[in-house]
């Protein structure tokens, strides 16, 4: 769903802002755009917990009137290489649903974007998703994204009171070169988002994983720097 600059035209809108590149980019688009942008980043316990220090420096480059960081430790549930102690795998993407699926994990971070979204009357919501570069999530696909619309409207109050929310999802059918290429035009400093689901000790970006890999590649494709410091990769 493409956004028209100015589209927004002040009206309050909430941003399920990771830290990543693809939420990072949303979240500059819906900026110009003209929305007032309020994000929404969760700490769930994550192994690359890093993510959330770029989800505070994004929030507070683009200007957001409000960032919420909420804590829902989804370690408890496990289920995922992000959030229980399986290996990330580091051996290249795969076709079937990887580990590092974490079980419903957009569902749940889009039911509480959208209580927020309701609690302060903005009938916007911004998800960086994206269908065509991604690594098997069920719940990236465009399907997903339009049920949960028609499920915002029957859960909530503003919807039965007829209030449509607006799921926006500007990147649902890029692919991962196009989303360099917009974040060069937008003029972001690419180097604050982080995608890494392994970092080491050192704090440098593993270089393997699949989010790592799906990173590099749009580089490189678009022919832009990716300024990520990367630790050395080992012989395999």
């Amino acid at each position: 769903m493409a956004l028209a600059r100015n589209s927004g035209a002040g009206r309050e809108a909430v941003v399920l802002l990771s830290g990543g590149l693809d939420s990072m980019v949303t979240a500059a688009l819906a900026r110009e755009a003209g929305y007032k942008l309020n994000a929404l980043t969760i700490d769930y316990n994550q192994r690359h917990r890093r993510e959330l220090e770029s989800a505070r420096e994004i929030a507070q480059l683009l200007g957001a009137n409000r960032h919420v960081v909420l804590p829902l430790d989804l370690r408890q549930f496990g289920g995922s290489a992000l959030t229980d102690n399986i290996e990330v795998p580091k051996s290249g993407l795969g076709n079937s649903i990887p580990v590092t699926y974490v079980p419903a994990r957009n569902l749940v971070f889009l039911s509480l974007t959208l209580a927020w979204a309701e609690a302060i009357t903005a009938q916007d919501i911004f998800i960086g998703v994206n269908a065509l570069d991604y690594s098997g999530y069920p719940d990236c696909r465009p399907e997903f994204i339009e049920a949960f619309a028609h499920v915002a409207e029957l859960a909530t109050k503003s919807g039965v009171e007829g209030d449509q929310f607006r799921i926006h999802a500007p990147l649902q059918h890029m692919s991962k070169r196009e989303i360099v290429m917009e974040a060069k035009r937008l003029g972001l400093p690419t180097e604050m988002s982080w995608s890494c689901y392994d970092p080491g000790p050192s704090g440098q970006a593993c270089g393997r994983c699949d989010s790592c890999r799906l990173r590099k590649a749009g580089f490189a494709e678009a022919g832009q720097e990716d300024k990520t410091v990367y630790a050395p990769l080992r012989h395999e």
